[in-house]
């Protein structure tokens, strides 16, 4: 089966317009493979929940990356106190999605938390996330607590040689990584290596120590074992937060892959960045910790609607 190529026409004038037409990006680069075969897939057009099935399915479905009687952590951004519409957090349909097929695949146990920036409890209400993911059958776990997380060893590590962890990715079978797609005021971009920054107890250890090596870092401590990129709305502008609305692109876009250097470099073209212009993903290639040579994947581009 030959790939699937497309072209996203711009959509209204200005910013948004631009990073909407630049998601074509994509459609230059890459391998052919057969279905279930694919390093990275692309989908746009449909909604969240729709979409995620679609990227699955050629993916090779979730029971590729989840075993029966697993354990697994579903790592959302749920850091800050927003609704949906706002786009500074992951959507709650997509997590409750990605929960009911990990217990498809076999899951004995779906975990679901966030280190939040914002108070948590008004976080993971005011995002939907809480509700959707309980509902889906998940636990939803608190992170605002130190006792919640051990110190570990980053030895391969060049700014971060150590870090606590919450518990509950230290006892995951599997580590699936969620985040939405959208700006970021220190790193252009948040995407599936900066998401990660809400599994880890000192973020400030971060910033004051090059935060884009120590996103690095903490890859070479553990991947995720799948990365889905949220991209149905867009936080195009004042990230990671937000202010209104206005600073929203209804996309209407996933990215999915096991590759995370790979995936936030598909998804930085998405962005209309270039993925080497990102600090942290232009060190975690360096480290050969992924490739952003998107050239060197074969990657499947689903077009809906």
């Amino acid at each position: 089966m030959k790939r699937r190529d497309f072209i996203v026409k711009g959509a209204g004038i200005g910013l948004a317009g631009a990073l909407i037409s630049n998601f074509g990006g994509l459609s230059a680069v890459g391998m052919t493979a057969e279905e279930g075969q694919y390093d990275l897939v692309a989908v746009r057009g449909g909604e969240a929940v729709d979409m995620f099935d679609k990227a699955m399915e050629a993916l090779g479905g979730m029971g590729k990356f989840v075993k029966s009687g697993q354990k697994v952590v579903v790592k959302p951004n749920i850091g800050w106190d927003a609704p949906p519409e706002r786009a500074a957090n992951t959507n709650p349909q997509l997590i409750a999605r990605i929960v009911k097929s990990c217990f498809e695949a076999g899951a004995s146990q779906v975990v679901v938390f966030d280190h939040t920036c914002d108070q948590w409890n008004r976080c993971y209400s005011n995002s939907k996330i809480e509700e959707s993911a309980r509902n889906a059958g998940a636990r939803v776990v608190q992170g605002d607590d130190e006792s919640f997380y051990n110190e570990v060893s980053v030895p391969d590590g060049k700014s971060l040689k150590k870090t606590k962890v919450h518990k509950e990715v230290l006892n995951a079978d599997v580590l699936i990584n969620v985040p939405i797609l959208k700006n970021h005021n220190s790193t252009t971009v948040s995407l599936a290596m900066k998401n990660l920054m809400g599994v880890v107890w000192d973020r400030r250890y971060y910033h004051s120590n090059d935060l884009s090596q120590c996103i690095a870092d903490f890859i070479t401590y553990r991947k995720p074992d799948l990365n889905i990129i949220d991209g149905y709305r867009m936080l195009t502008r004042n990230g990671p937060r937000g202010v209104s609305t206005a600073d929203v692109s209804d996309l209407k876009a996933l990215i999915a892959g096991r590759d995370i250097v790979a995936v936030d470099a598909a998804a930085t073209l998405m962005f209309g960045s270039d993925p080497k212009d990102i600090n942290h993903i232009r060190i975690a290639n360096e480290m050969g910790l992924g490739t952003m040579d998107l050239n060197k994947l074969s990657i499947n581009r689903i077009k809906m609607g």
